[in-house]
């Protein structure tokens, strides 16, 4: 089959070494696993971090997010059947999705939403299961709750932002407000939901002050968190939250201590590196947000499509999602 792989980690993007077109076997299920041909495919930070930072002593396929259809199931599979259109975030510690066909255990898989194409449903299941576990099972906003509390959200124009205030609008009574510092970037968050919109170039109490906001319940932070830590644990109510995703080099949680605010820390590879008995969740949100997409409630948060899946084009989404720039998602689509 055709994949795109790295066995040299670190290489600058612009190498063409950084990841290269290959030809790998076709892989077998396990007990549990879907064989899945897949069909499009969505790139997400973690795929370049794991390619600048992780060393490997054979080609690796990065990738996880996918759409696709199952050719072929483990001898203990029961949740689906050949020929069931299906969509996944995967597992961090099984090859990825950068491949023709890919394998995914079942409790982490779901039926994929039937409303939008194939391209446009790959851009979701990483960040959906981030932010559905960030709201739901981290910070225990309950599903209708959150009335008279303000959320923040840090970086919300990304991949997992964008889902995030979607799912925070639609499925909670929480005032949203979400940071973004190029025009095109503050419109697209109000466009998915958030109440409000600052930006994070500049200090964040004024202007929340300037809302009529003095303090706010909960805080997730889904970059640069420690540009912005001082300033969070500032503007945080006493007994509040911070919810973070991405990986500080240091984080000083005594300064937490004072206003007794609860620090909480995402990774939606969690469950299925420790196989824990929490796996099913995965495959029953990501059903429950394919149902909600169905329905018109969410949409998907495609920002560019760059072609077919190959190492050149997977190389300028990287060199994108470094650059900082990206908005949305960045899909790819066949081979």
């Amino acid at each position: 089959m055709k994949a795109v792989a790295y066995d040299q980690a670190g290489l600058s993007i612009d190498d063409p070494a950084s990841l290269y077109d290959i030809e790998l076997p076709v892989p077998q299920p396990g007990p549990r696993d879907l064989l899945v041909k897949i069909q499009a495919i969505s790139v997400n930070p973690v795929d370049s971090k794991l390619r600048l930072s992780m060393p490997t002593h054979a080609p690796r396929v990065l990738g996880w997010d996918a759409v696709g259809k199952v050719e072929a199931v483990g001898t203990e599979v029961s949740l689906f059947k050949v020929g069931d259109e299906v969509w996944y975030a995967g597992d961090i510690t099984r090859a990825g999705s950068y491949a023709e066909y890919g394998l995914v255990d079942e409790r982490i898989a779901g039926h994929r939403p039937a409303s939008v194409p194939a391209a446009h449903a790959a851009a979701l299941p990483l960040t959906s299961i981030t932010a559905w576990e960030l709201l739901f099972d981290r910070l225990k906003i309950g599903q209708g709750a959150g009335d008279g509390q303000s959320l923040l959200v840090v970086g919300a124009g990304g991949g997992v932002g964008s889902i995030l205030v979607q799912l925070a609008r639609q499925l909670t009574a929480l005032t949203i407000i979400g940071t973004a510092s190029r025009q095109q970037t503050k419109e697209w968050i109000s466009e998915l939901g958030a109440h409000f919109v600052i930006d994070h170039r500049e200090p964040l109490q004024p202007q929340l002050q300037a809302l009529g906001l003095s303090e706010v319940d909960h805080v997730i932070s889904l970059s640069h968190t420690e540009t912005y830590y001082e300033q969070l644990i500032g503007l945080l109510k006493p007994e509040g939250n911070l919810a973070l995703i991405d990986d500080p080099a240091s984080l000083d949680a005594m300064p937490l201590k004072r206003k007794s605010i609860s620090l909480h820390l995402e990774f939606m590879f969690t469950r299925s590196m420790f196989r824990t008995n929490a796996m099913l969740k995965q495959h029953q949100l990501l059903n429950r947000v394919a149902e909600l997409i169905d329905r018109g409630m969410l949409k998907t948060t495609l920002g560019e499509h760059f072609g077919t899946i190959n190492a050149e084009n997977l190389r300028r989404a990287h060199g994108l999602i470094e650059s900082g720039k990206s908005k949305g998602k960045i899909v790819l689509e066949g081979f």
